[in-house]
């Protein structure tokens, strides 16, 4: 553990979504996970008793709600129920991925809103803050009228690529219209210029390649989204790439969500690395030789430590972003 930190007051608890990740944070904070249990009774309800007094404490609880989604959402809104119920002063939750993020908007008739609707659930389950990393859309944050903090994992991803050396003659690839704020961002760290990638999408998890706008002949390309689910979109871009004349491409995201066929078509595309971070705990049959992890701890608990002690947040991209461009 790192020095121990100043505030008994402060408290942080594990779910069981992502456990690795939650410990690394509170090394990093420097204090011990809260102790719990969660139980499961036959028929599937989840049962979760808090085993030490958290009365008057700031908490913060690490839960990212990927698969299986509904179990580890329903298991965050009841740790909020008893921590509401047990007196604690503050509830903060830290949603490293936020499922149900992609259904933001209505896209057709009579289609919910469930990134909304979640939204509406946290909140009025009890939550006073909500600290998120790379939402799929920026305006989620106003789905909630309580603070949140939105956590940016693209300096974390070009701090690996700075040191690999891949950032010489490189290119940023935004693998479709929508995520040119995203790579621009990626780009100015790594002072590399950007290209898009041109596609529709017929139906959901299936993409058609149309032609790419910027120049890639001769570059290494870095593709960058928020997330990687079945791969198709990522596979099909490389694969455009190298036959546009790319001597390497790499892909890289903040959540590793990774459903489906996408560690075979990973494995099986020209993709030579796969930079992910650890917002979404990867089991062993998902953990490739292509893929390597950078974790998301020490900027996590940095943004908890300032928000404890009520300073601004801000400055905290501002110092990586200075940390990367020295480099």
């Amino acid at each position: 553990m790192k020095q121990k930190y100043f505030d008994p007051n402060l408290k942080i608890f594990s779910l069981s979504s992502n456990r690795p990740l939650a410990e690394k944070i509170a090394d990093e904070v420097g204090v011990e996970l809260g102790k719990l249990s969660v139980d499961r009774f036959s028929d599937g309800e989840i049962q979760i008793n808090i085993e030490e007094s958290i009365r008057g404490d700031n908490v913060y609880i690490i839960q990212s709600t990927s698969a299986p989604v509904n179990d580890n959402l329903m298991e965050l809104l009841i740790m909020i129920d008893a921590l509401r119920r047990a007196s604690a002063k503050t509830i903060n939750v830290v949603i490293p991925y936020y499922g149900y993020a992609r259904q933001d908007r209505k896209a057709r008739s009579r289609e919910p809103i469930t990134a909304k609707l979640v939204a509406n659930m946290l909140q009025n389950s009890g939550v006073d803050r909500v600290i998120a990393l790379d939402l799929h859309a920026a305006q989620i944050q106003g789905f909630f009228d309580i603070p949140v903090d939105h956590l940016m994992g693209a300096p974390l991803l070009a701090d690996y690529f700075i040191k690999q050396g891949v950032a010489k003659d490189a290119v940023v690839i935004s693998p479709d219209h929508g995520g040119v704020v995203r790579a621009r961002a990626l780009a100015e760290f790594l002072k590399a210029p950007i290209a898009i990638i041109d596609k529709r999408r017929p139906k959901a998890n299936v993409a058609k390649i149309m032609h790419i706008i910027g120049d890639v002949k001769g570059k290494k390309c870095i593709m960058i989204d928020d997330m990687i689910d079945t791969a198709g979109t990522i596979t099909l871009g490389s694969k455009a790439l190298m036959d546009a004349g790319a001597t390497e491409v790499y892909a890289s995201c903040t959540h590793a969500v990774l459903s489906g066929p996408a560690i075979q078509r990973l494995q099986d595309s020209p993709i030579k690395e796969v930079v992910v971070t650890d917002s979404i705990q990867l089991p062993k049959e998902k953990q490739i030789a292509k893929i390597k992890q950078v974790s998301v701890a020490p900027l996590i608990a940095d943004a908890i430590k300032r928000i404890n002690e009520n300073r601004p947040v801000s400055p905290l991209f501002k110092s990586v972003f200075d940390r990367v461009n020295q480099e």
